[in-house]
């Protein structure tokens, strides 16, 4: 426990304090404007009463501080410092996945959109955020049908004889053809970028104005290409429901259950609500220290800031924040929490939408915890499995074999806790061995990460004996195993139809699988566990063998090392992804040349 006097030598300007165990872990990190101040409601008789915050304070042996100039400073370090320790008691978004963006580089010839995850600052127009590719695909099928931008790298396009399918479903306005000049094209890209950003007015004044000046000119076939962009626009816009004036915003509510955060997050977007999401957190201190850390933590995700941010309550010290953000995005940003008028209904309807995201995750924990009492009851296992783990080979006749595991927590997928594994020591087609090298790795002696209270073989009795053998060898207790057995197609000689055989579950100690009703909740949870590690062993063996097709395909290139190949690979990732690339862009990978990057571009074009 910290003592008053302590403190009591803490400097009362802005900085950043470290909250340590007695073993030297960091448990929290935390800002100040005023370190004295902020640390001192820790302790003492003014302390923070609640039970948690308590809890957190008796685990604390020892606090550090590093004084900043500006609280701003303070902001940075503190973000720095959360991405190094990981506290317990801290928001970490490291691992969390951003939005899909599009992005536009109007410095291109023919500027092209296309999918992306972060946003540097590039000099390019990015569009959205959208919450799943899926969505941000949606946008891109619809944008193609008003304006018919090219689809591929421009390499590709340009290396073409004659137009793709795109334009002969008026997709493609087909600048690799010379069907578009460069000024018609560019108005089209400007027009996508316009209604991306949500300015329909702006675009609907100006394609009439040309259309007008076009028909008066007797360009009659222009005259009607934006009379049908316009009638394309005015379809889609009609389509949007409008739910507030102007501007872009990111509004967000909170909703508190004990030491549980839930945030939700809408996006307004040019007047037009695009989308939102929801985050979940294990949070002990106060909820605007919860919401600024957030805040903090997401917009440092290469994450498009908007030019108004809403929340449901004050944060301290906003003022820093607005000028770190205001700082990345290049534009003002504020950050206000309204009292009134049509923002104030914005927040209470993504606070509306965080308590509801709460009442769904309780509906969803119950049902899950009733749907692992009844698969341990029907696998005859002695408590039921909140941590399941699935295994599975991949290979071709024994070549480039590789090992999948994935794990289940609490019924659901943990993707940060799934595993590949790259078979070492067998050399031929026998996925006997190739299961237990994987599960002997997983198994090791020295492993320290959490034994999970069931396993899963994709397989019948061969597996599961493989799994039982080296449970049995490692000593390792308290694990339950099961193999699921994919259905069997029978086919009687007499009859026409083609019958399948259940999906059968075995375990150790019975000799006939036990039968589980076809479409029952257990099996199905079963299932989709088997098929999401064999989705997974699949995916790492098609990576393994295209880089290695990569590797051989640019063997002999003058220039081509090893070091360059692993760049390569780094960069690219396939080699349809290398074949596309222009010279400029290999020439522009880490450790290349241009010598380099010309010799290799060569001959894959002379390999097609």
């Amino acid at each position: 426990m910290i003592a008053l006097a302590m403190v009591d030598n803490f400097p009362s300007s802005p900085g950043v304090y470290i909250m340590m165990t007695a073993e030297g872990a960091v448990i929290y990190v935390g800002k100040a404007r005023n370190l004295k101040k902020r640390v001192r409601s820790y302790v003492g008789d003014t302390r923070d009463s609640r039970i948690h915050i308590r809890f957190m304070v008796q685990q604390v042996a020892s606090i550090e501080y590093i004084v900043t100039d500006t609280e701003k400073e303070a902001l940075i370090l503190e973000n720095t410092l959360i991405k190094q320790h990981r506290p317990k008691y801290n928001i970490n978004l490291r691992d969390d996945k951003t939005y899909f963006s599009l992005r536009m580089d109007m410095k291109e010839p023919f500027p092209r959109l296309s999918l992306v995850r972060k946003v540097p600052a590039d000099g390019a127009r990015y569009f959205g955020p959208y919450s799943s590719a899926t969505s941000a695909k949606e946008v891109l099928k619809q944008l193609y049908k008003m304006f018919p931008l090219r689809h591929y790298p421009l390499a590709t396009c340009m290396a073409r004889k004659r137009p793709c399918l795109y334009h002969q479903i008026k997709q493609c306005s087909a600048p690799c053809c010379g069907l578009i000049t460069a000024e018609a094209y560019a108005e089209l890209a400007e027009g996508a970028a316009l209604f991306l950003e949500g300015k329909n007015t702006e675009i609907a004044r100006l394609y009439r104005t040309r259309m007008s000046q076009a028909s008066q000119e007797m360009r009659y076939e222009d005259a009607a290409r934006y009379r049908d962009l316009l009638r394309a626009i005015e379809v889609t816009v009609e389509r949007q429901k409008m739910v507030a004036k102007g501007g872009d915003s990111d509004v967000f509510g909170v909703h508190r259950e004990a030491d549980r955060m839930q945030i939700a997050m809408l996006h307004i977007r040019g007047g037009t609500m695009t989308g939102g999401r929801g985050f979940l957190f294990d949070w002990e201190m106060e909820d605007e220290e919860g919401l600024a850390s957030f805040l903090n933590e997401y917009y440092d995700l290469d994450t498009p800031i908007p030019q108004s941010i809403l929340i449901p309550f004050q944060i301290a010290e906003p003022a820093a924040l607005e000028e770190l953000l205001t700082e990345k995005s290049g534009k003002k940003v504020t950050i206000s929490a309204p009292q009134r008028g049509p923002k104030l209904e914005m927040v209470k309807l993504a606070q509306k939408n965080a308590e509801t995201a709460a009442q769904e995750r309780h509906a969803k924990e119950a049902s899950s915890a009733d749907l692992l009492d009844e698969l341990a009851e029907k696998l005859h296992l002695p408590h039921p499995p909140r941590r399941i783990e699935c295994y599975d080979i991949s290979n071709i006749q024994g070549e480039m074999a590789v090992g999948s595991r994935v794990v289940f927590i609490a019924g659901k997928a943990d993707r940060s806790l799934y595993r590949r594994y790259r078979i070492k020591g067998v050399l031929q087609s026998d996925d006997f061995a190739m299961m237990r090298e994987v599960l002997s790795r997983r198994f090791k002696a020295e492993s320290v990460e959490e034994k999970p209270d069931l396993i899963v073989v994709d397989g019948g009795l061969g597996q599961l004996s493989v799994l039982n053998a080296v449970l049995e060898e490692l000593s390792v207790t308290g694990v339950e195993a099961a193999g699921l057995a994919k259905s069997r197609v029978a086919r009687d000689m007499e009859s026409e139809e083609i019958s399948r055989s259940d999906e059968r579950v075995f375990r150790p100690g019975r000799k006939n699988p036990i039968s589980l009703r076809q479409n029952s909740a257990p099996l199905l949870l079963l299932a989709r566990i088997r098929d999401e590690a064999h989705r997974f062993a699949v995916t790492y063996h098609k990576d393994v063998r295209s880089k290695s097709m990569i590797t051989s395909q640019i063997e002999g290139v003058p220039g081509i090392g090893v070091k360059r190949k692993k760049a390569l690979l780094a960069r690219f990732g396939s080699l349809k992804r290398v074949k596309e690339a222009t010279v400029e862009e290999l020439a522009a990978t880490p450790g290349m040349t241009e010598s380099a990057a010309r010799a290799l571009w060569e001959q894959l074009k002379k390999q097609e």
